[in-house]
């Protein structure tokens, strides 16, 4: 039996969103912890926050005597510790494909689109509205581009991005549709990631981590 284990989550992050599907995913119960993004000048600047995570960013999972920050740190920390169902394919060119997919959106589209961008846009440079927005969707849509061509033209896509269960790969891209749709980004280029994400929200962990469906949902 291994020990509680706290998140540190806001409703509408995407990177505690993709931790959120594959605590679930893997049957993993834990522990949410709110941290408001916005409320108090941002909660994840508070003193106690920051000792947790210098970066002041969510999510930070605690199991125990470890805190782990970084999406996909803590999500392959989860692979390697609770290792069954496996979110990673059992090849090394498998394991590759399914972290290039999540990669591209967790370090391609997702940190220049993030909050903290957005608000410096907005508050240090003046950008108004509608040339965020056009940002926003620039740079999402370059990178679901990328991504729907390596869903159709590679092998390994399956009912979902990589064969025929969830894997790294579909925890990434769901938050990332929710937010593609959440800012109005016109989606019908790519009707595979689609597909996939559909077929993921078909699924109770995908539902379950859903922004919505979290306790500190507005």
């Amino acid at each position: 039996m291994h020990a509680v284990l706290n998140l540190y989550t806001y409703f509408r992050s995407s990177a505690s969103y993709r931790v959120r599907i594959a605590l679930n995913l893997k049957g993993l119960a834990y522990e949410a912890v709110p941290v408001h993004l916005v409320r108090d000048g941002g909660q994840q600047h508070a003193a106690a926050y920051t000792a947790l995570n210098p970066a002041s960013l969510v999510p930070v999972l605690i199991d125990g005597d470890t805190t782990l920050s970084q999406s996909l740190a803590i999500i392959e920390y989860l692979e390697e510790t609770y290792p069954e169902p496996a979110l990673l394919p059992r090849d090394a060119a498998g394991r590759a494909r399914v972290r290039a997919i999540a990669q591209t959106i967790a370090c391609e589209i997702h940190p220049i689109d993030n909050l903290r961008v957005l608000r410096y846009l907005e508050l240090q440079l003046g950008v108004d509205a509608e040339a965020r927005k056009a940002w926003y969707r620039h740079w999402v849509e370059l990178g679901f581009a990328a991504i729907e061509r390596m869903l159709v033209e590679g092998a390994g896509t399956g009912h979902f991005c990589h064969g025929d269960s969830p894997t790294l790969a579909d925890c990434c891209l769901v938050p990332q549709l929710f937010n593609a749709e959440r800012f109005g980004v016109p989606l019908d280029a790519y009707p595979t990631i689609l597909r996939i994400g559909e077929a993921c929200c078909s699924l109770a962990p995908f539902q379950r981590a859903a922004p919505q469906a979290q306790p500190d949902a507005e």
